[in-house]
């Protein structure tokens, strides 16, 4: 007799998402499984970090997953990635969740009328307001982080928390990508604001 021999997910590569995709769309459950694992830490941290409530972030990730396993074809690989794909369905799913809520969406809590995309042309590697947020504890960025009007401490947790693309950033953000470049630079610039004054820091 052959023994048993437990199934392995094969490696997180674009090959085995799109195999764990096709065995989904198969009605293989053990497959959302396998995207389960790969993808929901990202996401979870992505919703968290902008509803600063665990249990609505963990709603908005579980919301997102009953959708990809409810149509698995809507995801198109062309378009980015699959964590942003899913990334953007728990986003509105978390806005969903407020609006049942009769919370307001915070999107007036930004500037981005005054966008100018020349504000984005800082060398993002190199910026001091990042090095400053790298030095900081967790706990302290994540402090500083909620004390962010929306739309800028979206961004900065997708583009230097996640390490996202700009391009893959604007797409889950929903706006234009010098929009979400100007998001990120005045971001950092406020956070490291407030990280220094925690520090006791001056500018």
């Amino acid at each position: 007799m052959t023994p048993f021999v437990p199934w392995t997910p094969p490696p997180a590569t674009a090959t085995g998402t799109a195999a764990w995709l096709r065995a989904l769309a198969q009605g293989e459950r053990h497959a959302l499984d396998a995207l389960y694992r790969q993808e929901a830490p990202a996401v979870y941290r992505y919703v968290l970090a902008l509803a600063g409530d665990a249990a609505a972030a963990a709603d908005a990730t579980q919301d997102a997953f009953v959708a990809l396993a409810e149509r698995p074809g809507g995801f198109d690989a062309g378009l980015g990635s699959l964590g942003a794909y899913l990334a953007g369905i728990a986003r509105h799913a978390l806005l969903a969740q407020w609006r049942r809520r009769g919370r307001e969406a915070p999107w007036n809590e930004g500037d981005d009328e005054a966008d100018d995309p020349r504000d984005a042309d800082a060398d993002a590697a190199s910026c001091p307001e990042r090095r400053l947020v790298q030095q900081q504890t967790l706990q302290q960025v994540w402090a500083a982080l909620r004390a962010l009007p929306w739309p800028q401490r979206e961004a900065v947790v997708l583009v230097d928390l996640q390490g996202r693309a700009y391009a893959e950033a604007a797409r889950i953000a929903g706006c234009e990508l010098n929009t979400l470049r100007t998001r990120v630079l005045r971001g950092r610039h406020r956070l490291a604001d407030l990280l220094g004054a925690g520090t006791g820091e001056t500018s």
